[in-house]
């Protein structure tokens, strides 16, 4: 039986120094210098990355709508793409089950079909999207589509799509996260109403998703909107156009949480926005310092009637010329969120 002694210091150092690199823990193995510059692409191999003096790569590759930007901002000396001239917000055409609220318990809500008149809508929606985009003035304008995998938001992109050519779509992106908000079990009539007592926001469907939750997955959806507008995804490649259309096919409320999440807005004031018609949009326009406002597209009687209070307006004038990145120091919601700044109104 072998016997068990205890290691002196002296010996713990003996055994350490003698033990194979291979078997030393991390953090006492020599590892080998690591040069950057050797890296090259997978794929041709024909192509090393060249690599900056701050140790950030310059990307040089051709055919990518990353090509010059640097992985990190404010490296580059390449100016970054434009941004899409409009976001355009639409929602699907009238369903069957916004004639009969019934057909939800006989068919599953993904598959719900157009109505002939929802149909109809689409297409109209489509025309009148390349007449205010044609109003420009420009030749080498194009659109760029995402819609909801539902059925009713498919048809409403084919039959809106009629009134763009091949040439104008730069592209299309099927996206779940912009999706209906998930009613649960079939007793809708009566969920609603409770959702209207508890609050439209904050209230979950049995079963089922809350306005809450839909805010979860638009955020996850607008940073990647965001990434992609500054990456210049929506560019062919070997153009810089500033007139790229973004529409977005998705449903009223997703629609709503869409600008809730994307200019701040309260619970209280998500909750006071209407629904949008069927077939019907709301246009977020590129302002005068790059920043998106409602303000740009649709007048103020247009935006009242949407939900938007005083100071939502406010801060739409504001967006319309505040530039990229700039916070808004004067913003009139402080107020309300402030119970001793109340007598002093809004702040312009």
């Amino acid at each position: 039986m072998c016997e068990s002694r205890p290691l002196n210091s002296q010996s713990m150092v003996a055994t350490l120094t003698s033990t194979p690199p291979s078997f030393l823990p991390l953090w006492r193995r020599k590892l080998p210098t690591f040069n950057p510059t050797h890296v090259q692409c997978l794929g041709t191999g024909k192509e090393a990355l060249e690599i900056s003096s701050n140790g950030y790569i310059k990307t040089n590759t051709t055919g990518f709508p990353e090509k010059g930007i640097s992985t990190r901002p404010g490296t580059s000396s390449t100016p970054r793409p434009p941004r899409p001239r409009r976001i355009i917000l639409v929602r699907h055409g009238e369903s069957e089950g916004n004639v009969d609220e019934t057909v939800y318990t006989r068919v599953p809500d993904p598959k719900i079909d157009l109505t002939e008149k929802g149909k109809a809508e689409a297409e109209e929606c489509g025309w009148r999207i390349r007449e205010m985009i044609e109003k420009d003035g420009a030749n080498d304008w194009k659109v760029y589509f995402y819609v909801s995998p539902y059925k009713r938001t498919l048809e409403t992109l084919r039959h809106l799509g009629l009134a763009f050519e091949r040439s104008r779509i730069s592209g299309m992106r099927e996206e779940p996260r912009i999706r209906e908000q998930d009613f649960g079990r079939e007793k809708m009539r009566l969920d609603k109403a409770l959702r209207l007592l508890y609050g439209r926001f904050f209230y979950r469907f049995p079963n089922g998703e809350s306005a809450a939750d839909v805010y979860d997955r638009i955020t996850g959806f607008r940073e990647t909107l965001k990434a992609d507008i500054d990456i210049g995804r929506f560019q062919p490649p070997g153009e810089q156009s500033p007139n790229v259309n973004l529409i977005i096919v998705s449903h009223g409320l997703a629609l709503r949480v869409f600008l809730m999440r994307w200019y701040k807005w309260t619970v209280q004031q998500f909750e006071g926005l209407n629904n949008m018609g069927n077939g019907n949009l709301i246009v977020m326009q590129k302002g005068y310092g790059g920043r998106y406002s409602l303000s740009m597209h649709h007048n103020e009687e247009e935006l009242r009637e949407f939900g938007l209070t005083d100071e939502m307006l406010i801060d739409q004038e504001w967006q319309k010329t505040a530039r990229i990145g700039e916070l808004n120091y004067d913003c009139p919601m402080v107020n309300s969120f402030f119970p001793h700044f109340e007598d002093e109104g809004c702040i312009t």
